[in-house]
C-alpha cells in the first residue's frame, strides 16, 4: 500500500486506533492531519500530540475492556476534522525546520558576542 493509498484510508476512518506506547509516535500525528481522531492507549507521546476530547480520546490500561469502554465513548462524541488536522499541524517539519533554524542563530548570535 503506498502512503497515498494510506492517507485515503485515514481520511474516510471514523478513527484511528493507537494501541502501543512510544515516545512519539508519528502515527497519531498523521491520522490527526487527516482530519481523523485517534483513539490512544493514555501514555508516552500519544499524550504530547492528542488532545483529550478535541483531537480524539484516551484509554487508560492496554486491556480490551478499557479500549471497548473509550471507543463507546467515543460513539457519543462528536469531532471537527479542521480542529483535528489543525492540531497536528503544529508538528510540520515545516515548523520544526523553521524553529530549530531559529534556536541555532540566536545561540550562534549570543556565542559571538
Amino acid at each position: 500500500m503506498s502512503a497515498n493509498e494510506f492517507q485515503q484510508y485515514l481520511q474516510k476512518a471514523k478513527a484511528f486506533v493507537f494501541a502501543a506506547e512510544e515516545d512519539f509516535g508519528i502515527a497519531p500525528i498523521e491520522a490527526q492531519a487527516c482530519g481523523t481522531p485517534v483513539i490512544a492507549f493514555g501514555k508516552g507521546g500519544a499524550l504530547e500530540t492528542v488532545i483529550d476530547g478535541k483531537t480524539g480520546l484516551f484509554f487508560k490500561e492496554q486491556k480490551v475492556q478499557s479500549l471497548l469502554d473509550a471507543i463507546n465513548t467515543f460513539e457519543t462524541m462528536q469531532f471537527d476534522p479542521k480542529i483535528i488536522r489543525k492540531n497536528a499541524l503544529q508538528f510540520s517539519e515545516e515548523r520544526f525546520e523553521k524553529e530549530i533554524k531559529e534556536f541555532v542563530e540566536e545561540k550562534y548570535r549570543l556565542f559571538k558576542n
